[in-house]
């Protein structure tokens, strides 16, 4: 009976001492007379996530309430204490000027037990730091000149796609469904140099494992959260987030790759080839080269991320994009217009420079963008203690996530008038001029910002071009206005964009 007493109150003491210290972490910005939302126990202020608000929404919210209270306002991410940023200087501060203290992302990654996350987008410090500056040149301007056939090639087959569609008089499909195939087969041929056939056959192996990346998790939310408030005892627990089928089909890609190309002395301008050479050493500059010789299961994960972060979010933005045309004839008319004599100008040949003089066509892009950044946030992870100049009272301390609401800024009225307006001529030069570029924020900014930036736009583009000069694309009855959006963290639409199309 005393040693089941002693082992009860032991319990309870535990318990309570747990108790107190959630208790302590949930008030962490009440203590400091900082602004924000009261948090649920459990959930933070993210109570409702993936089933009912998606993240944007949540955050989107949170920046409209507390913007104008001071350069950030608290929150929690679980029970994890964060900042949002809600000052453009201070955002500037933290991506550019003052980068050195927030050059870590804070993300989960265990390139141990889940191999796939090992990649640049997660990874942190030193081994971030030498990955970005062996990868950079994959995505120079002289290798997009090279790649730009390969996309010219797919967006060929596009049209056929589309064509054998026509024929049978299916004229309203999923747009969105159809430009993640286009740029599947993209990525494949670019990154892993192979056919992935999806405009041929949606259910190939590339695109099914493309839906599964997007729609499949490892855990339920309960575990998600855990990972995500702790990713540092997730880690030492040995944890992993990516379902185990995607992780073996990468790397038996990769692996039959290498082998193939190894054997049959196969070597590309590409991101495959480019990894091998790292793979081999090939880059190192010396023994105390930050970036030893990557690992297969390193190379696994850079072409992992490539593949998912190329086609995914390509994908949506092209779809969005046709949305906002469909609805918007006048604007779309005008691209098409600007389409067809920048390529007279060019001798009737649709080449690179022809692309990089459509500067309409930018426009639309960048404000589709805007509109519709898949990726709402940008986060950040503070090295040290950082105060804010000119704000005492506001402390970033050290190891604490910040999160900067790109949905948020392009939704702001004072940056943005009529922010659910589509309006292409907020992206001519001299407007973008007189904004910060934190203004606009889908690829980031600063040094961490996003590395595939030029590849992303060429292939959209590129698909844009193909279908605008040949079909004219109108709303439906299954057209949903407005969109409505799944309650992900991307920015992605509930049930696709159907669009009704025609040959102009």
């Amino acid at each position: 009976m005393f040693v089941l007493t002693v082992l009860l109150a032991t319990l309870l003491a535990f318990v309570s001492f747990l108790y107190y210290l959630l208790h302590q972490r949930m008030n962490y910005w009440r203590y400091r007379g900082i602004p924000h939302d009261p948090p649920h126990f459990l959930a933070g202020n993210l109570k409702g996530l993936l089933k009912t608000r998606s993240f944007a929404e949540i955050l989107l919210e949170i920046y409209q309430h507390h913007r104008g209270t001071g350069p950030f306002c608290g929150y929690y991410l679980f029970q994890r204490p964060a900042v949002l940023v809600l000052d453009r200087a201070l955002i500037k501060n933290i991506l550019i000027k003052d980068f050195h203290n927030f050059a870590d992302r804070g993300l989960f990654h265990n390139e141990r037990d889940d191999p796939l996350t090992g990649h640049l987008f997660r990874l942190d410090g030193s081994k971030w730091r030498g990955l970005r500056s062996k990868l950079t040149p994959t995505f120079s301007t002289g290798k997009m000149k090279f790649m730009f056939p390969t996309i010219l090639k797919v967006a060929d087959q596009l049209m056929n796609a589309v064509e054998k569609r026509l024929a049978v008089d299916a004229c309203v499909w999923d747009w969105k469904d159809m430009m993640a195939c286009f740029t599947t087969d993209v990525i494949g041929n670019c990154a892993f140099g192979i056919e992935c056939n999806s405009l041929q056959d949606p259910n190939a192996e590339f695109r099914v494992m493309g839906r599964k990346i997007i729609g499949s998790r490892r855990h339920g939310a309960l575990i998600n959260a855990f990972i995500n408030s702790f990713p540092n005892l997730a880690r030492r627990l040995r944890m992993a987030i990516m379902p185990q089928d995607i992780t073996d089909f990468f790397l038996r890609v990769v692996r039959q790759n290498v082998e193939y190309r190894e054997r049959n002395c196969v070597h590309a301008n590409d991101f495959m080839s480019i990894l091998m050479d790292l793979n081999k050493g090939k880059h190192l500059k010396s023994e105390n080269d930050q970036l030893r010789a990557l690992s297969v299961s390193e190379m696994t994960a850079q072409a992992f991320v490539f593949f998912v972060a190329g086609f995914e979010t390509s994908a949506t933005t092209m779809a969005f994009a046709l949305y906002e045309l469909a609805l918007q004839q006048d604007i779309q008319n005008r691209l098409r217009l600007e389409i067809e004599e920048t390529i007279k100008q060019h001798n009737d040949d649709f080449t690179y420079e022809c692309m990089e003089d459509m500067q309409y066509m930018k426009q639309v892009l960048a404000e589709t963008q805007r509109k519709y950044p898949i990726a709402p946030n940008l986060m950040r992870q503070a090295a040290n203690d950082y105060m804010v100049p000119g704000h005492p009272k506001y402390t970033i301390k050290k190891g604490m996530m910040v999160t900067i609401p790109t949905i948020g800024i392009h939704y702001d009225p004072d940056i943005y008038p009529e922010p659910d307006k589509f309006d292409p001529t907020r992206f001519t030069p001299n407007v973008v001029k007189q904004r910060e570029s934190v203004d606009w924020l889908p690829f980031g900014d600063g040094p961490r910002n996003c590395i595939g930036t030029r590849f992303g736009m060429m292939q959209m583009r590129c698909g844009l071009v193909y279908l605008l000069r040949q079909y004219k694309f109108t709303t439906c009855e299954k057209t949903q206005i407005p969109i409505v959006y799944q309650k992900t963290f991307p920015l992605f639409p509930q049930g696709g964009i159907y669009l009704k199309v025609e040959r102009v």
